[in-house]
């Protein structure tokens, strides 16, 4: 069932209304004024202003308002503190307050007349932690604005946040263009020196390349080369033009883009998802956009032809988003040259805009766009090479879903590279082999051969139940994190999901999913399991795992400091939303709640509360939800492990979540080599805490689940079975082979194995101990 409008007003329809008047106006200030005016008029006020803050980051200027004298725009400010605005932007928090004039923090401003209003709410807008400005809602009535009006509000105080900030970065673009022309053509021509020196020290030798990994896995096969397509070197000034032909020109290529990149969008959520598909819903705001517009139709009115326009436009956007810090900007200029690339091509007429690939094999080019991912047939796509070493770009996301191995940054390799050449690509440690020896291809042949055989013999397993040799059942569910990995999961017998990580298909959108496209995607992956459960862990950021439109502040151990449920708890809006979605996703069939990095009773029960919360705001908008969702906690700090026995008071189950757990435990990030030798998943104090909760768990009568890659391992999984541990969540490659070897171990062996590891004092003989007893089972 699809969510309804709010009894605010504010549902779906009106974030769209929003999103339409994004291309309708035609600078920010006039974005903010129809936002301000669409607002008052949903949500029944009198009053929508819009404060941002100046760039000296202290003050903040009234910008657009509806309901306020027109005078006061632009003239009203205040610090941040000042007023109850400024108190909303210092608290970071909504401001919700009836006669406000009563209030100690109120201060008056002649020009606004706001003597007459007796309601008040404030919301905060914020980029990456950081205060951007201050949307206020006033009335003449006295009003208690409900949590959904509240909660409302700061899902458009999001998407204002999103508008202010692209249109300031393409304010930054134009500004860093007049500012440093001169120095821009030093780069220029410094980096027209540089693909030479880096084709030279790419190549290990005529027959091996290296790059960074982006995809793990091998492929052997024949080079398909991407051959540099219709490009912008192409592209010569015309001399007489006639202005009204080539804006029509202009108009038509635009007109026909926005076509193709609605049908590439529509082709990609269906191969992959709507969350893989997202990059072109931005191509199509760039191509709507105003200011591009405009700067094209001017250098046309300047006497230069439409390619001739778009060339220099699309380019003045290119290098500007290669010079940012920032990374993830930096990798945006490949969609604007996607987006110019495919506008010149309908403006030329060039009708070979559509890739075929001769034959299946290695994908190799400069650089992948994401048109390209989404035209090409992905069947023949063995594997990917890119000079680019754009490790996060949308096309290699893309290709990450199709569980493509790809590897980026392979200097000179089109320098080194003929058509058709024989090419061995090994994703797991970053090695291209082109044209090698014999003696290369037959160990990689022989070692696919091997895997062939492997898989064969796994095959049968898929399908069976997981049980020990005795007959214990154990259950075996399956990570996930996109779309793609249901039909793997599904493919390798998994019994449902123990770990949806939903942070993943945030990472690919420009801005948070709203609550309707949660639902639709949470929605797909229940369907996708028939009936099989689903656990759905709340957002996980912060770490190791950031998002481009909400970077964590910068840490000196981010690890110990604003991650997960922590970052939840503190953006509650958008934690409650995440969760009326999964509960809404419920109605389709069982879904499970678990809460990340939980460290004490405080956290357990806010979480708890922002459910009941959810709860009560699809109640109150008569949407269907399930009511009955087990919720459970994740163990992956040493807090948690000494709270499990009052934790289990107030949840249904616990997941282990021992990647982290260890890692926190040991003090030892498994990523830094400095250190990585000490992450030990077969330490003593390991072993004890899993035996400790586990059995705290089964006293209590809570289930465990482990959810990290421990027990994709056959000598870990020996203790954690012994141990009394029944249900496991892993990749699912490994679900085959796992259901393989429960059926070489007895209950009774694991049990003793357990026993006797507990009582060993290092890794080492513990390692020994149980490798024995995997050998034994062997025979």
């Amino acid at each position: 069932m699809a969510p309804r409008r709010t009894k605010s007003g504010i549902g779906v329809t009106t974030l769209e209304d929003i999103s339409a008047l994004i291309l309708q106006s035609h600078d920010l200030d006039e974005t903010l004024r129809n936002i301000a005016q669409l607002v008052a008029k949903q949500m029944r006020t009198d009053v929508c202003s819009i404060y941002l803050l100046d760039t000296d980051d202290k003050t903040l200027r009234l910008r657009a308002s509806k309901g306020l004298s027109k005078r006061a725009i632009g003239k009203v400010t205040m610090q941040i503190g000042e007023g109850l605005t400024g108190m909303a932007a210092r608290e970071r928090r909504a401001v919700a307050i009836q006669e406000p004039e009563s209030h100690p923090q109120y201060r008056y401003f002649k020009e606004t007349g706001e003597e007459k209003f007796h309601s008040f709410l404030g919301i905060p807008l914020f980029d990456r932690k950081a205060p951007l400005g201050v949307i206020v809602l006033q009335t003449k009535e006295t009003r208690q604005f409900s949590d959904e009006e509240i909660s409302a509000l700061t899902t458009i105080a999001f998407q204002i946040t999103s508008i202010v900030i692209n249109a300031r970065l393409l304010d930054r673009i134009h500004q860093q263009e007049l500012e440093t022309s001169r120095v821009s053509r030093e780069l220029e021509i410094a980096r027209e020196h540089i693909p030479e020196q880096e084709e030279e020290s790419g190549v290990v030798d005529q027959a091996v390349m290296r790059g960074t990994v982006a995809y793990p896995g091998v492929a052997i096969g024949q080079a398909n080369i991407l051959e540099e397509r219709l490009g912008f070197s192409d592209i010569l000034d015309e001399g007489d033009i006639d202005e009204e032909t080539e804006l029509e020109r202009l108009e038509d290529s635009l007109e026909k883009t926005r076509i193709q990149t609605i049908f590439l969008e529509k082709r990609v959520a269906e191969r992959l998802s709507e969350s893989d598909a997202s990059i072109f819903h931005t191509h199509l705001m760039i191509l709507e956009d105003r200011s591009f517009i405009q700067k094209m139709e001017d250098e046309i009115r300047k006497g230069h032809g439409a390619p001739y326009a778009l060339e220099k436009v699309v380019n003045e956007y290119i290098k500007a988003f290669e010079r940012m810090d920032d990374a993830y900007l930096r990798e945006r200029a490949a969609d604007m040259e996607d987006i110019g690339r495919r506008l010149l091509a309908n403006m030329v007429g060039e009708e070979k805009n559509i890739l075929h690939l001769k034959h299946s094999g290695i994908l190799v080019a400069r650089q992948i766009l994401p048109s390209d991912m989404a035209a090409l047939d992905h069947a023949q796509i063995t594997g990917i090479v890119t000079e680019a070493g754009e490790k996060n770009s949308h096309a290699v996301i893309m290709a990450k879903s199709l569980g493509i191995p790809a590897l980026v940054g392979v200097k000179g390799i089109l320098h080194n590279l003929a058509p058709d050449d024989r090419l061995i690509l090994d994703a797991n440690s970053g090695t291209l082999y082109i044209n090698p020896e014999q003696t290369v291809i037959d160990e990689y042949e022989r070692l696919e051969e091997d895997q062939g055989k492997e898989l064969t013999r796994l095959a049968k397993f898929r399908d069976r139940p997981a049980q020990t040799a005795d007959g214990e059942e154990i259950t075996l569910r399956a990570n996930i994190g996109l779309i793609s990995d249901i039909p793997v999961a599904l493919r390798n017998g998994a019994e449902g999901v123990g770990l949806y990580r939903t942070e993943f298909p945030y990472m690919t959108r420009a801005d948070f999913p709203d609550r309707l496209d949660q639902y639709k995607l949470y929605s797909k992956v229940i369907n996708g399991f028939e009936g099989k459960p689903v656990t759905v862990r709340t957002l996980d950021i912060g770490g190791d795992k950031a998002l481009p439109y909400f970077t964590p502040p910068n840490e000196d151990n981010p690890f110990m400091g604003w991650r997960s449920v922590r970052v939840s708890l503190d953006n509650r809006d958008i934690f409650r939303t995440q969760i009326e979605a999964i509960l809404m996703a419920g109605m389709h069939g069982p879904v499970k709640l678990l809460l990340p990095m939980i460290s004490s009773m405080e956290e357990l029960m806010a979480c708890k509360e922002v459910v009941d919360e959810a709860s009560k705001n699809l109640l109150n908008e008569g949407i269907l939800f399930t009511e009955e969702v087990p919720l459970g906690v994740m163990i992956e700090v040493p807090a948690a492990v000494r709270l499990v026995k009052r934790f289990a008071a107030e949840v249904d189950f616990f997941a282990l979540g021992t990647n982290d757990l260890i890692q926190y435990l040991l003090a030892a990030d498994r990523n830094n080599p400095l250190v990585s030798k000490y992450y030990d998943p077969l330490h003593p104090a390991v072993l004890q805490v899993l035996n400790e909760v586990t059995t705290a768990a089964a006293n209590l009568g809570k289930g465990v689940c482990v959810c990290g890659e421990l027990s994709s391992e056959p000598l870990n999984l020996i203790p954690l079975i012994g141990m009394g541990i029944r249900e496991f969540s892993m990749p699912a490659p490994f679900i085959p082979r796992t259901k393989a070897f429960l059926e070489t171990l007895s209950i009774e062996t694991a049990r003793r194995s357990a026993w006797e590891v507990l009582e060993m004092d290092t890794s080492r003989e513990i390692r020994g101990h149980l490798t024995k007893v995997l050998e034994s089972l062997k025979k």
